[in-house]
């Protein structure tokens, strides 16, 4: 089967020479696209210019990106209206920067243009905007497809965790999510539209049980 496997942080530029990012490593991505190629399947992996993850990938067909407009460029490059597996496993930035502003909480404001603040204009306020969904997408580009996004929550505990694992499926129109993060708990817990749900303790339980059920994940 045809694989497509994101993995890893995009970033957004905050002004010509910072960025806003998050922790993710591209490791459980990498790792999950490395077994399915074992496996024998057709695998493609996008993965993060900035992702920390650089172990050696099996035969597997690497596409990089940077910011979240780039992830969406090469998917949507890659759509087709065959069946395929669709694993969207990266950390996407919900933000990217907006205008910026000088002043205090109370006072007045002043729009900043420079390419670079200097810290010695003081405070500097951002406008944090929200970027596209990818994943609201993938249907659209993959309709024959079998789609599994992720789900990282940090606050609430497990039940909190996947109820928006759940409004995730029904938002997406996917197959499955894979629900983890502090408010999960230890571990994951693979949710099926159908509302069927596997949990496991370690990355390698969920990779192992992804690989070996590829055939029969939409079922």
């Amino acid at each position: 089967m045809r694989c497509y496997i994101t993995a890893g942080p995009t970033w957004e530029p905050l002004d010509q020479a910072r960025r806003l990012t998050n922790f993710s490593t591209g490791s459980l991505g990498g790792e999950l696209a490395n077994a399915l190629a074992a496996a024998g399947h057709e695998v493609t992996l996008f993965l993060s210019e900035t992702a920390v993850w650089r172990s050696p990938l099996a035969a597997v067909s690497v596409r990089s990106f940077s910011t979240t407009q780039s992830l969406w460029d090469v998917i949507q490059g890659r759509a087709e209206t065959g069946p395929v597996a669709f694993f969207h496993a990266a950390a996407v930035s919900d933000f990217a920067a907006g205008a910026k502003f000088r002043g205090s909480v109370d006072g007045p404001r002043q729009p900043e243009r420079s390419g670079k603040p200097s810290t010695q204009g003081g405070s500097l306020w951002v406008e944090l905007v929200p970027t596209p969904k990818i994943l609201s997408q993938l249907r659209t580009w993959f309709p024959a497809g079998f789609l599994t996004g992720w789900k990282y929550e940090v606050e609430g505990g497990p039940q909190s965790a996947l109820g928006r694992g759940e409004e995730q499926l029904a938002r997406s129109q996917t197959d499955a999510c894979v629900v983890n993060g502090p408010a999960w708990g230890d571990g994951f817990c693979w949710l099926h539209r159908s509302g069927r749900r596997v949990t496991w303790e370690t990355r390698q339980e969920l990779i192992r049980h992804l690989r070996d059920n590829l055939g029969e994940v939409g079922s």
